[in-house]
């Protein structure tokens, strides 16, 4: 198994718990730095530049100046960006991410996201698109991208896209992987198709299975690498465990954020209901149970790799702290 942490870029990851960190440079370097030191493989750089976690009047660090930042203090760990492609035209977009990619000497990759939060895009007089409409553009984009990088001279004609004989140099170190998530068909019949790589929000062991055969089914003769969002909590006993899930989950109020999520929900096509409880830990983290001592978590991270499952993507609070205690007792445990 592979484990990667997502940058703090909101500050804390509890939506129910106002004590955490304001988002700020200093806070994502040095979680980088250490991470690095301590054995995590991957950083996922969330893009939303409204505040989705906090509330949108609160922080939110801008994506791709922060990837480049971190690729000039790391050595090791993929930089994983997300990227939306509604927001970003792929021609000047491959030039940047390529030289973004050259500063971090081949350890960027792009976790491709289907935009889903009207309202930002509304804010930033960006083009939103309903849901089929917005995986065409995607796929289209992908091309743009992908040849931007690969062919000397890129000439493509599209629906939403043009280039004509486009140069980019200098190509990216290495061709960045490209992983993408969605529960649609059309999400799915796009990712087996263009992508290297299915990233799933958080579920149990008996949903993610069944994923996994099914992309592996539409991909054919392409390999997949697969990742879970996830949110872990390793204490001694599971009672201790357990009482912190029950702080991080507690409603006392609908907090500044719901409306957002609320949003989320009706933007996307979600194959259960999510529950309230859920909103207190973004992308389902809390379904695959990561919860409990050392051996309980480390047992289930084995299920999981049973499955097929190549990669956690793992949310944790206080992050500095509890990412040093997974890293030494269930990474290196």
């Amino acid at each position: 198994m592979r484990y990667g942490y997502w940058m703090p870029v909101f500050g804390g990851w509890l939506r129910n718990v106002d004590d955490e960190p304001q988002a700020s440079w200093e806070l994502a370097r040095d979680l980088a730095v250490r991470a690095e030191q301590i054995g995590y493989d991957l950083t996922l750089i969330a893009e939303l530049n409204l505040n989705d976690i906090k509330g949108v009047e609160q922080p939110a660090l801008d994506a791709w100046s922060t990837a480049a930042a971190i690729a000039a203090v790391t050595n090791r760990q993929e930089i994983m960006v997300a990227v939306r492609p509604n927001f970003h035209q792929p021609a000047l977009f491959a030039k940047a991410a390529a030289n973004i990619d050259r500063i971090a000497g081949g350890r960027l990759s792009l976790n491709v996201v289907s935009s889903w939060w009207a309202d930002e895009a509304r804010q930033y007089g960006l083009q939103f698109d309903e849901h089929d409409d917005r995986y065409a553009r995607t796929s289209e984009w992908l091309e743009v991208v992908r040849g931007l990088w690969t062919e000397e001279r890129f000439s493509f004609s599209g629906r939403y896209y043009r280039t004509d004989a486009a140069i980019c140099s200098p190509k990216p170190a290495s061709l960045p992987t490209l992983y993408a998530g969605g529960e649609s068909e059309t999400a799915k019949t796009m990712i087996a198709r263009q992508c290297d790589a299915y990233v799933m929000h958080g579920d149990p062991v008996a949903a993610v299975a069944p994923k996994i055969a099914d992309m592996r089914a539409r991909a054919g003769d392409r390999r997949l690498t697969y990742g879970m969002a996830a949110y872990a909590i390793v204490r001694d006993s599971e009672a201790e465990a357990r009482r912190e899930l029950e702080r991080i989950t507690t409603v006392k109020e609908l907090p500044a954020g719901y409306a957002n999520f609320d949003q989320w929900l009706s933007g996307t096509q979600l194959e259960r209901d999510m529950k309230l409880q859920e909103y207190a830990v973004s992308n389902r983290g809390l379904r695959p149970n990561l919860i409990g001592t050392p051996e309980q978590v480390k047992q289930r991270i084995a299920d999981y790799e049973g499955a097929g499952l190549d990669l956690l993507l793992l949310q944790m609070s206080p992050q500095a702290e509890e990412m040093e205690r997974f890293a030494a007792q269930v990474i290196a445990g």
